[in-house]
């Protein structure tokens, strides 16, 4: 019972703190920079619809893709 409580005050200290530096106007605590995309994976589901920043990528690689088209003609 000792090890529980110890490991339940640590951590709720932990989550006090991360709380306390959001409220402080620290960023919040964000994702790493790892995850799909450092694995080269794309969305398997088809995203209908993409995050602005994705959609803005795709059209420029359309786009890029179309004049590299048109150059080789």
């Amino acid at each position: 019972m000792t090890t529980f409580l110890f490991t339940f005050v640590i951590m709720a200290l932990a989550a006090l703190g991360l709380a306390i530096g959001v409220m402080m106007g620290r960023k919040p605590v964000g994702g790493s920079c790892g995850g799909l995309d450092k694995l080269g994976l794309d969305c398997d589901a088809g995203c209908s619809k993409p995050c602005p920043k994705r959609a803005a990528r795709q059209q420029a690689a359309v786009l890029a893709a179309q004049q590299e088209a048109e150059q080789q003609r």
